[in-house]
């Protein structure tokens, strides 16, 4: 919204606030980053045996086996007992649900992922009504709430109904503070400030999983440990403000207005009052004709915010398909789980180093496509490799390799994307937006075990078409309009009108002064000029 834009140049965009919401923003990707990956943590099964008559010489077996060892290997078990990777007891040695209890622990953790479907929907929806700070806040004492829970949660009714609270808070709980970093950076700064805080901190996260898990040496000391510091958060109120175009979406005008009143204490900023008293006004003549409380479905009623949707839908679901995949395809290496989470997660940095370097240079829409194009040429590739190796001394080496880069690529195009849906949806619907695109990816890993099952009939074929999704996704995109250096659309009006000028063969690195969308250009003109001379956003 180019009247934001312009008050935030006078109040700061680049300034003593910024620093401090990224401080904050490293921190919530630190804790959403335990958060989310707890639930992998908690359920780690180690390697287990039937402890039934064992031997005094007995020497543990090198892979879990649920039947007795020895003669009377028909029977069934009746005590288990395993080798546990450097003493860390998880939730699944401790209450023996391995062989024919192994569905509760299936069904707890489909409880989590369809919690977090759920709560992103719920709360989503939550954000456009009463603002994007309440929901950071509430979704992560949500998270804090579950996790503790589920420390009690001993029996299946009460597991599974402590992982689906834990799992309401998941996207949420990161998802609202990303847009409110964004909406206060400097477009200019937007790529580098959250590219370095993701890249950093999440990735600092999720390689600190395990050793914290290892380190507490229980699943319940982890959940514990790693839930408390969520605690945090409501003292954000202290220092993050309010989204000012959430607030003006609203027609919210005076609490605007003392939210960047604030924003320009907190820089060391004057700002005299006719400023803000210019800056409702033209607000308010900005939105003269714009409709009341739009919802979700408004994005569907127009035909080119309707094409833009449904292609970021798309998008998301290859993108989290093509991850989820990736990671369910590494599992029974004969490596430690606890290394090759630290080795997978050590792919997150380098990603998004090569965002900053690349996504303000090339732009938004250049990025997903490239980024999407070469992760479907590499997956149909590795598709090839992995249908060549054979059980050699090599393959594990081979295959932790492959799924390091094959990480990295998935990284690249989701971490672009976020930001890409992020900037497209309309601050209007933003956060039920942003929430619905991430549902969508989560919802569709759920063919992610039958596109791998395709394997027994052909085996590259999960590979096959999971490159060929990566590859339509990488052609959708070039229908999307850029975004980079151009001032976001704040009503559904603006999202129609957006980069309609914009043709597929568009980039921000051939021509970066293409035309914006009418209506910006006519919030450019300050209320009165019908001028659509786009140069003057840029």
């Amino acid at each position: 919204m180019l009247e934001v834009d312009k008050i935030l140049e006078k109040c700061g965009d680049c300034s003593r606030l910024q620093l401090w919401m990224l401080l904050l923003f490293c921190l919530v990707n630190v804790l959403s980053a335990l958060h989310y990956y707890s639930q992998t943590i908690i359920s780690f099964v180690p390697t287990y045996w039937c402890a039934d008559n064992l031997p005094a010489n007995f020497k543990p077996p090198e892979t879990s086996s649920c039947l007795p060892l020895g003669q009377n290997s028909s029977s069934s078990c009746h005590s288990y007992d395993y080798e546990l990777y450097m003493n860390y007891q998880s939730l699944t040695s401790e209450l023996n649900w391995i062989c024919g209890d192994a569905w509760k622990l299936t069904l707890g953790q489909s409880m989590f992922f369809v919690g977090s479907v759920v709560g992103s929907m719920v709360l989503g929806y939550l954000a456009d009504l009463v603002g994007r700070l309440p929901i950071l806040i509430v979704a992560n004492l949500i998270a804090l709430t579950g996790n503790l829970l589920t420390i009690w949660g001993t029996n299946l009714t009460l597991f599974c109904t402590f992982r689906l609270i834990s799992g309401i808070a998941t996207d949420s709980n990161f998802v609202m503070m990303y847009i409110l970093v964004m909406e206060y950076m400097r477009p200019s700064l937007r790529t580098l400030g959250l590219s370095i805080c993701i890249g950093f901190f999440y990735c600092l996260g999720s390689m600190a999983a395990p050793w914290i898990a290892v380190l507490m040496g229980s699943w319940r000391e982890f959940l514990l440990v790693t839930s408390l510091p969520l605690l945090v958060v409501p003292l954000f109120y202290l220092i993050v403000p309010e989204s000012i175009q959430w607030l003006i979406s609203k027609q919210k005008y005076d609490q605007a207005v003392i939210c960047l009143k604030r924003v320009a204490r907190i820089n060391g900023r004057h700002v005299e009052e006719s400023f803000y008293e210019e800056f409702v006004e033209e607000c308010k003549f900005s939105q003269q004709n714009q409709k009341a409380s739009p919802h979700l479905l408004h994005l569907f009623k127009t035909p080119r915010l309707r094409r833009n949707t449904f292609i970021l839908f798309f998008k998301s679901m290859v993108i989290t398909l093509c991850y989820d995949a990736v990671s369910r395809n590494v599992q029974g290496l004969g490596i430690s789980p606890f290394i090759m989470f630290s080795l997978s997660a050590t792919a997150i940095l380098p990603a998004c180093l090569l965002i900053i370097a690349l996504q303000d240079r090339i732009g938004r829409k250049a990025m997903a496509s490239a980024s999407l194009l070469l992760s479907g040429i590499f997956i149909s590739v590795t598709g090839g490799i992995l249908y060549a190796a054979s059980a050699s001394d090599r393959t594990t080496t081979l295959l932790v390799s492959l799924s390091v880069i094959g990480r990295f690529g998935v990284t690249v195009a989701y971490n672009s994307g976020a930001q890409y849906a992020t900037e497209l949806i309309p601050t209007c619907v933003r956060g039920q937006g942003v929430a619905a695109v991430h549902v969508a990816g989560y919802a569709f890993t759920f063919f992610s075990a039958f596109i791998l099952y395709t394997r027994s009939i052909f085996s590259p074929l999960p590979e096959i078409i999971l490159g060929l999704l990566s590859l339509l996704g990488a052609c959708l995109c070039l229908l999307l309009p850029e975004t980079l250096n151009r001032t976001l659309p704040t009503s559904l009006e603006d999202g129609e009108d957006f980069g309609k000028n914009d043709r597929w063969y568009t980039f921000s690195f051939l021509d970066k002064r293409s035309p914006s969308a009418t209506t910006l250009d006519t919030q450019s003109a300050k209320m009165h000029s019908q001028s659509t001379d786009s140069s003057v956003y840029f």
